[in-house]
């Protein structure tokens, strides 16, 4: 662990890429169908014109129809939930603190259960929109909640964060009582399509689910790295800040539309995903440093890695089914947290039991 925390961070960066792309490699050969990184390589030539075509129209068709979607949306999603993770903890100065804090996560679940619940009929002011009706209308009650718990935060310009984090869990347990509610009166088809969206699932995956959210991580990611330096100034405070020429209550608002923007996207697109965006920086901080110029781009490779990982162990488990995404993510999650807990209390002084 020491030798980790000498190393310089390109360093760091650089194992992340290459554990990454051995993941990547590794998700993209595994399923129903088992494809050897030479039929991989076979196939990205054919894409680019390096290799004759129409050699394995089955199988090409899988690779690249299915599974490498579902691979790319599995990266960019992690990696979303990574940064994401990293944005909260240093806004709200507290290493236990997840995405969907703000109600990013339980508003997109609402939104979500509406669609599977009433169907074509929630949209039926926007027809056009009736075939995206789960990701969009998931989107946009995900941002909706998240906007509410902002402005309920934010008096005369200035937001306290502990107001943002009383209104974020109000928030979320009444879009929980709205998701519950709707479970409740829904038929079983309906009721088994919001419990597994809950979950988190890539089943869905396709080339365009893919490039939304790896165009919004994109714009959000590039956005999020030129605020490593202030997140580090507001770790000593809002008042010390100051004096460093942050401006606290803009920094806050504009952490909060990249965290909402990125995170609604990715949840609209594949459900709900917990403990990825707790896990992913805390490790981090553990292995190297707490300096955010560094959290940023490496909770993106690990978040990444992580998700790569998980999906592939979510295809394994109980072949030829699949497991729930959000069902691993909650069972290495959660003891991670409560480890994470015990450790809070006895630098604290503390003890259980």
């Amino acid at each position: 662990m020491s030798a980790l925390r000498q190393l310089p961070y390109r360093q760091i960066y650089l194992a992340l890429m290459l554990l990454l792309a051995m993941s990547l490699i590794a998700s993209a050969s595994i399923g129903t169908i088992v494809f050897t990184p030479l039929h991989i390589a076979t196939f990205l030539g054919e894409a680019v014109g390096l290799s004759p075509t129409g050699l394995d129209v089955l199988n090409h068709n899988v690779f690249f129809l299915l599974r490498l979607p579902r691979v790319v949306l599995c990266g960019f999603t992690g990696a979303t939930l990574g940064v994401s993770g990293t944005l909260m903890q240093g806004l709200f100065r507290n290493p236990i603190v997840e995405p969907g804090l703000t109600g990013t996560s339980a508003g997109a679940a609402l939104g979500a259960a509406v669609v599977f619940v009433f169907g074509g009929t929630a949209l039926s002011f926007a027809s056009p929109l009736a075939t995206a009706g789960v990701p969009f209308l998931a989107f946009a009650c995900s941002f909706a909640t998240t906007m509410i718990v902002y402005r309920l935060s934010t008096t005369f310009g200035r937001t306290e964060i502990f107001t943002l984090l009383l209104a974020g869990i109000a928030i979320n347990a009444m879009c929980n009582a709205g998701t519950g509610f709707l479970s409740y009166i829904a038929r079983d088809p309906q009721a088994r399509n919001i419990t597994f969206w809950n979950l988190g699932t890539f089943t869905t995956a396709d080339w365009r689910g893919a490039l939304v959210v790896a165009t919004a991580f994109a714009a959000c990611f590039m956005l999020a790295l030129h605020h490593g330096k202030s997140l580090n100034a507001l770790m000593l405070g809002e008042e010390d800040a100051t004096y460093l020429g942050v401006e606290p209550d803009k920094l806050i608002f504009r952490l909060i539309v990249i965290n909402t923007v990125m995170v609604s996207v990715a949840t609209a697109m594949v459900g709900v995903i917990a403990f990825v965006g707790l896990v992913v920086p805390h490790l981090l901080r553990m292995l190297r440093s707490a300096d955010y110029t560094f959290l940023i781009p490496a909770s993106a490779l690990l978040g990444a890695l992580l998700m790569e990982i998980v999906d592939i162990v979510a295809r394994l488990v109980i072949q030829p089914a699949e497991l729930p995404i959000g069902i691993i993510t909650a069972l290495l999650g959660a003891p991670f947290f409560l480890w994470i807990l015990i450790l809070q209390r006895r630098a604290m002084g503390g003890s259980y039991g």
